[in-house]
């Protein structure tokens, strides 16, 4: 049974796809067809959006279970709205304000009230983008969990899109008593399309364009750094969008009961009247319940990202241990074999990219086995940690020395020409040579050679570089030992 999911199944704070990025670094084939589709998007908004108006789909009276109530349709929120969940705010926000300009204006709406209406859809599609930035939850609607998240976060995203409804009515001096039926259809209208609409579409579109994001890192923009900011403001956006509609609602039916309060009997007024104010003071209490859960529910996630990112830093640094223990050679303290190849490897593409120049020197200690045979393994492993220590001492922040296997020794030497790895290697031979290593048969000193072998761009993979280098030792130790052989001839 699998007991965690791979790194990249587990839901990611939601990353938008970023316009400059994909004019980068996106293919034209991707640039053309995302382009496209939007331009097509935008298009569409703006047709559909006009034609809502000219055949009036707004607070479309709906009779349900003895309710009457008012739904609005308006099919570029779908649209819109599907950019938004998909690639980000702006792919949506801006075909929506735009479909939104073009029916104000072709209402007759001014101008200047026109561009403040059209920011009621972006302004709810923010609150949902809200929502994704701040919780690390999926948006494949497929699943139980995800999908209650994005029904809540399209209730929320609805309420304050339906701010418009109030500037249209403002605009065009509807009564107040007319304006249940345009603000309560605008916010249900929104929510119902978000849901029966999107979330379907939702469902079936978000796994392919999930794979495609994850393929292409590199055209998305960051996630946010801290999500405490996102968090506070989503609460925020929450605790609005729940207090705002509950008083709308009481306000506007208020006004109702009033506008027809003239034509009811006053025993029945009178109880409509208590109603009234026991409705208004449990929405005040309601309030104040919902206010103090939104901050108890911020500072219970701040606790726990407290308890997570200590968590997450025990992790990182137990990692780094664990990476350094697979990485150095016990008896040396040196680098293994592994982080050997893995930085030799990283420097000849580095080289190979840059043009730039390193050098690689093998180091083999002379007669191992006779310093084993003679004086015992424990003595030569204090040969080795000689060998070791001195190849320390002499090595640069940037080079990498690495115990190779057995008692040869590697060292990687970035920026170094044949001159100066020459240097090197004549100085660590010279040194080890001058250091007694204690034994029961008494002081005894030991000799190491070396080989040299320089980047060469003309190399395969870093593997050629290597067996070059491997080369160079072995002419050195067939030559007699005891010297430094470069794989061409080096002035000193």
């Amino acid at each position: 049974m699998r007991n965690s999911l791979p790194f990249a199944e587990l839901p990611q704070m939601a990353r938008a796809v970023s316009i400059r990025r994909l004019l980068r670094d996106g293919s034209r084939r991707e640039l053309l067809s995302i382009s496209a589709l939007w331009l097509l998007s935008l298009a569409a908004s703006i047709g559909l959006g006009l034609i809502s108006v000219i055949f009036k789909w707004s607070g479309l009276p709906v009779h349900l279970g003895g309710l009457e109530l008012y739904i609005t349709v308006y099919p570029p929120l779908v649209i819109c709205l599907m950019w938004t969940l998909t690639c980000g705010w702006w792919w949506g926000a801006i075909p929506a304000y735009l479909a939104t300009l073009t029916l104000a204006l072709y209402g007759g709406m001014p101008l200047s009230w026109a561009l403040l209406f059209s920011g009621a859809n972006p302004l709810g599609f923010a609150v949902m983008g809200l929502g994704y930035r701040a919780i690390a939850i999926s948006r494949n609607l497929s699943s139980v969990s995800a999908m209650l998240f994005y029904v809540q976060l399209s209730f929320v995203g609805a309420i304050f899109s339906s701010s418009g409804a109030l500037v249209w009515c403002y605009t065009n001096r509807i009564d107040s008593t007319a304006l249940l039926p345009i603000w309560q259809g605008w916010w249900l209208g929104a929510f119902l399309q978000s849901v029966f609409l999107c979330a379907p579409a939702m469902a079936l579109l978000w796994p392919h364009l999930e794979r495609w994001q994850q393929a292409r890192p590199q055209l998305l923009a960051d996630a946010a750094a801290d999500p405490r900011g996102s968090v506070l403001r989503l609460l925020g956006c929450v605790t609005i969008g729940v207090l705002v509609y509950g008083f709308v609602t009481l306000q506007l039916a208020d006004n109702l009961l009033h506008a027809q309060a003239a034509g009811i009997p006053a025993a029945l007024a009178r109880a409509l009247e208590v109603a009234r104010d026991t409705t208004w003071a449990f929405y005040w209490v309601f309030a104040l319940i919902v206010v103090f859960i939104a901050a108890f529910g911020y500072h219970m996630f701040i606790h726990w990202q407290t308890l997570t990112n200590q968590l997450v830093t025990d992790l990182r640094h137990a990692n780094q241990r664990l990476y350094m223990l697979a990485g150095t050679d016990s008896l040396t303290g040196l680098h293994n074999r592994r982080v050997a190849d893995e930085r030799i490897a990283a420097e000849w593409q580095r080289a190979q990219r840059l043009g730039l120049q390193a050098a690689l020197v093998m180091i083999d200690i002379d007669h191992f086995k006779q310093i084993n045979d003679r004086h015992g393994h424990p003595v030569g492993d204090e040969a080795i940690r000689v060998l070791a220590s001195e190849i320390r001492a002499l090595s640069r922040e940037i080079d990498c020395a690495c115990r190779y296997g057995g008692e040869e020794f590697v060292i990687l030497l970035p920026q170094a020409d044949a001159e100066g790895a020459y240097a090197f290697a004549e100085r660590l031979r010279t040194q080890v040579a001058a250091v007694p290593v204690t034994s029961e048969h008494g002081a005894f000193h030991f000799t190491v050679s070396a080989g040299i072998a320089l980047f060469d761009p003309t190399d395969v993979s870093h593997e050629g570089w290597i067996e070059r280098c491997d080369s160079a030792l072995y002419r050195a130790k067939r030559n007699g030992r005891n010297q430094v052989v470069a794989e061409a001839p080096v002035a000193v």
